[in-house]
């Protein structure tokens, strides 16, 4: 059997090694436009700013070392340019040469993976203008940084690799404004969390402009389409990233709108004995069934296993992936795992949700951090995606929450999950199990939540009920409301009128919680703000009310 892989990083390499695992006798041929195989993409900002020092840290193998333990014929600065699919051929191009050559396949495995997203702007080809996707677009930036001494960069675009690049130049010294068209920064994130990113962000003086889109590069500037002007030595575009796949147009290999590939859950294409994966593959989405592409790293790593076992005639199909995703954001982390909000808004698939706030540890326990946690479930309990933006321990609760989601658990059984516990590193009620209480009282129908979008449109029959501190209401408040902290509540219930509905909130839901069942339980009707004044207080700031 006669194997070509094209492409040599995650889902290309991955194939070749499992394919060898499997089969000690097959040819294997993996060709790679580029100069390296196996980098590690994903650490490329690290090395910028300077937390990964050794440039040979960043490739996980060699053309060399792939070579002697898998014994794949490795061809780097080979760009495969034509194939034909019927006559089991890839014209492939030597680029150090410029000729080109045929090389035929019993099996043909695309990985070609995906490149930057490229937007007509003027000056976008200027020579301080730059992305990042290689180890080569790294030591060009590198390079420009160690020799042009830039002082001010600007990012445009705020995905995974916009903040981490953004935080990465900050820590090499440059000053940073962050260019985005949307919003809130991390697409995958609802606005209302991401908020919380957004003004640790600017506390690191970071220039933060949403809903503001580049319309010229200067050789010193970027303008916006506002008419803005900021100061620009470097500029990098990390604006998405579109599959690689050009050279597949005229091949009869189906493609979908954007390029990508279309394959089914075992990564076969519609050609025979064409196989497709990686950032260049749309794939299920476990939680809508839809399809889409995921550029993530463990997707494609789980990607080419399946693949390498189809080939060798395993009976196995790829179950679909949820984007699961983490990153750290100049201090704080956001993780994300199935779907957003705003996705299921615009699927129309109906959906509840929650938000809760706990700490990492113990809270007796020194150095404990707070996180919020929002969880989307369905009428019945399942979970449907998860979010979390905190400090420590976001990264533990993140891929409970992500494990429970592919195994089809329950809010209620969230409640059940028995997490480690020790002071230094839990609650005796884990974050995890929190989120699942707090969505399991609403489903109960114990807890009765609105939420901080819906205050503008209350009535004169909704009375706004802070039930705080008297020093938390004086420091802070939502317009309108009374103080009534929770723990004169039940003295003071002559005070309230019951032909009225009390919008009850706290700092972050609970004591509301309290104080709503007090209220119910006297025949007065209430219900609680999820997520409490500080959600509020964030989506206030960061003006996620507007239009």
């Amino acid at each position: 059997m006669k194997v070509l892989i094209i492409g040599g990083v995650a889902g290309g390499a991955g194939t070749a090694a499992r394919l060898r695992r499997n089969d000690e006798n097959a040819q294997i041929i993996m060709i790679e436009k580029g100069p390296y195989i196996s980098f590690a993409n994903c650490g490329l900002p690290y090395f910028i700013g300077g937390e990964i020092t050794d440039e040979d840290e960043l490739q996980l193998q060699t053309p060399e070392s792939f070579h002697d333990r898998f014994n794949v014929d490795v061809r780097i600065l080979s760009e495969a340019i034509k194939i034909k699919p019927d006559q089991k051929t890839v014209a492939i191009k030597n680029r150090c040469t410029d000729e080109t050559y045929i090389e035929t396949y019993d099996v043909l495995v695309l990985s070609p993976g995906a490149r930057p997203v490229s937007p007509p702007i003027e000056g976008a080809d200027l020579d301080h203008v730059m992305t990042l996707r290689t180890i080569p677009d790294t030591l060009q930036i590198q390079h420009f940084i160690e020799t042009r001494k830039p002082q001010k960069a600007v990012v445009i675009g705020s995905g995974y690799i916009g903040v981490e690049m953004a935080e990465n130049l900050c820590k090499a010294g440059l000053d940073v404004d962050m260019i985005e068209a949307q919003n809130h920064v991390i697409a995958p994130l609802d606005a209302e969390m991401a908020s919380f990113l957004h003004a640790g962000i600017r506390q690191q003086g970071i220039g933060l402009h949403l809903n503001s889109q580049v319309t010229a590069i200067r050789p010193d500037q970027v303008v916006l389409n506002d008419g803005r002007q900021i100061q620009a030595d470097l500029v990098l575009m990390s604006i998405g990233v579109k599959p690689e796949t050009d050279f597949l147009k005229s091949s009869g290999i189906e493609l979908g709108q954007r390029g990508e590939l279309i394959v089914d859950d075992q990564m076969k294409t519609n050609q025979p004995d064409v196989y497709g994966l990686g950032d260049a593959a749309a794939t299920k989405n476990i939680v809508t069934g839809t399809t889409r592409v995921i550029p993530l790293a463990s997707p494609a790593n789980r990607q080419a296993r399946i693949t390498a076992d189809v080939i060798c005639g395993k009976s196995v199909r790829y179950q679909g992936a949820q984007g699961t995703a983490i990153a750290r954001v100049f201090g704080q982390t956001a993780a994300t795992t199935g779907e957003s909000e705003s996705t299921l808004l615009r699927q129309g698939i109906p959906f509840r949700k929650s938000y809760t706030f706990s700490n990492s540890n113990a809270g007796y326990y020194p150095g404990s951090e707070t996180m919020a946690i929002k969880l989307l479930f369905d009428n019945i309990g399942r979970m449907l995606g998860a979010s979390i933006v905190g400090g420590k321990g976001v990264d533990k609760r993140i891929d409970v929450l992500a494990a429970a989601l592919r195994s089809g658990l329950t809010v209620w059984d969230l409640q059940d999950l028995e997490l480690a516990y020790a002071p230094p590193y839990s609650s005796a009620k884990d974050p995890v199990n929190m989120a699942g209480y707090a969505a399991g009282n609403i489903l109960d129908k114990m807890m009765h939540p609105f939420y901080a979008e819906d205050i503008s449109g209350f009535g004169p029959n909704d009375v706004l009920l802070d039930v705080r501190t008297l020093a938390e209401h004086r420091d802070g408040s939502i317009p309108g409301s009374v103080n009534i902290p929770v723990d004169d509540l039940r003295h003071r219930l002559s005070e309230l009128d019951d032909q009225k509905h009390y919008r009850i909130y706290c700092a972050v839901g609970l004591r509301g919680y309290i104080a709503q069942r007090i209220l119910v339980q006297n025949h007065i009707k209430a219900s609680n703000l999820s997520g409490g004044y500080t959600l509020w207080e964030s989506m206030d700031r960061d003006s996620c009310f507007s239009p």
